[in-house]
């Protein structure tokens, strides 16, 4: 029996706090990330025939925890971890009962630090995290960053391999590691949201609960260090742009672009919190990359109409962006504001630019930003020529069909 909706997006969101706990208990980073995943898959084979447990989580961390004993015992050269571990716990335990062993609330948070340590380059450590805390496939951070999967599986495995020959312990960082990893832990929490707001592949348009836990995560770090610049404007970023979610889509789950969303449907204390975030932050002289793009966010919430917006002040602050960030992400959205407001071909000759960046070039996004832009010049074939590009190279069905929809939009005679 196949596992239903509610229970994977449960298990999705118990498998971090899962690794954490079983990770503080037996200090093994990749032993445990597999006993994690047996316990998963005893889960999704036994729940939709059992019922779904009273203590889901405890659950899990139970059949973990047995799987990780299992793993002890049968390693004969490190008998004594085996000797500690039977001096900790019980090597039998009741399968009727699933009581949760002691857990730290902040486990998740814990393993986060973790897999930033200092002891794995930035690379892996983001690549590590977006999988053991954000729960991202492979091929998921690989677009993310926008390398070939097996680039990617490669940074992972090294990472599990570095944390397994350092013995990095499973303890909450001191005030001046929190610094050293600050940066690290505030890139993978963004591309761990972005992911979220925007699924880069699958049936669904938006994922909330990778969303919901980068939020989590980020006001949990906000309140390790409230006075710090980059995690305020991470954080109202992150709700700036979350506030819009329930108007992203339509009652089939089809993608609304901003400027047809029903603003009406937008989350006003997310925008209330994110713009006094923003506004102290800014005030206290603190400007950096997530900062900015809180700043282009707050712009966009607060304007009553799409076409009230202040885009002569967006392109200003993607211009401060582009002088601090080599990210093409940031040249394209340049682009597309230099359009709203120089004119669409202004935009098209900065896009150019990006055909010889390799990140980029093959990008579904830098083709759906073309055909915007020679829509809105009037090149309707050119147009439908890259949204169906752009169509064919995404793997999100709910992005794949509103760019077929713009093309047959365009394709229409009384367009």
């Amino acid at each position: 029996m196949p596992v239903n909706a509610h229970a994977e997006h449960l298990l999705r969101e118990l498998a971090p706090q899962v690794l954490g706990a079983v990770c503080r208990r037996f200090r093994d980073f990749t032993a445990a990330e597999d006993a994690v995943q047996e316990a998963l898959i005893a889960a999704a084979n036994q729940w939709p025939r059992d019922g779904t447990p009273d203590n889901p989580r405890g659950w899990l961390i139970q059949v973990a925890m047995r799987r990780m004993t299992d793993h002890v015992r049968s390693e004969t050269a490190r008998r004594h971890r085996e000797n500690i571990i039977a001096a900790e716990m019980p090597l039998v335990v009741t399968p009727e009962i699933y009581s949760e062993p002691a857990i730290d609330s902040n486990d998740t948070l814990l393993l986060l630090f973790m897999c930033c340590h200092s002891a794995l380059t930035s690379a892996t450590a983001i690549a590590l995290t977006l999988r053991a805390v954000g729960g991202l496939t492979t091929l998921q951070i690989a677009k993310a960053f926008l390398v070939p999967e097996s680039t990617m599986a490669q940074r992972i495995s090294r990472a599990k391999q570095t944390i397994k020959e350092s013995g990095i312990p499973f303890a909450m960082p001191s005030e001046q590691e929190l610094l050293e990893r600050r940066s690290s832990v505030l890139h993978v929490l963004y591309l761990i949201f972005n992911e979220g707001y925007t699924s880069s592949s699958g049936p669904e348009l938006q994922r909330s609960d990778l969303a919901n836990e980068a939020i989590r995560l980020t006001r949990a770090v906000w309140n390790l260090l409230p006075d710090n610049g980059d995690v305020a404007g991470l954080l109202a970023l992150m709700l700036l742009t979350d506030a819009r979610r329930s108007a992203r889509t339509g009652p089939n789950g089809e993608l609304i672009s901003l400027a047809e969303q029903d603003r009406t449907l937008w989350d006003k204390p997310a925008i209330a919190e994110g713009v006094a975030l923003i506004s102290d932050t800014l005030a206290r002289g603190s400007i950096g990359i997530y900062q900015l793009q809180a700043a282009i966010a707050a712009i966009h919430d607060e304007a009553p109409r799409h076409e009230d917006t202040d885009w002569p002040q967006i392109l200003a602050l993607y211009g401060l962006l582009l002088s601090m960030s080599d990210n093409p992400m940031v040249t394209l959205n340049h682009a597309i504001a230099s359009a709203m407001v120089k004119g669409p071909h202004v935009g098209l000759e900065l896009l150019a630019q990006l055909d010889s960046d390799a990140r980029l070039a093959k990008h579904h996004r830098l083709d759906a930003a073309r055909a915007h832009l020679h829509a809105m010049a009037g090149d309707r074939p050119t147009a439908i020529k890259y949204f169906l590009a752009a169509a064919a190279r995404t793997a999100s069905i709910p992005e794949r069909n509103y760019l077929s929809a713009q093309a047959a939009r365009l394709s229409a005679p009384s367009c």
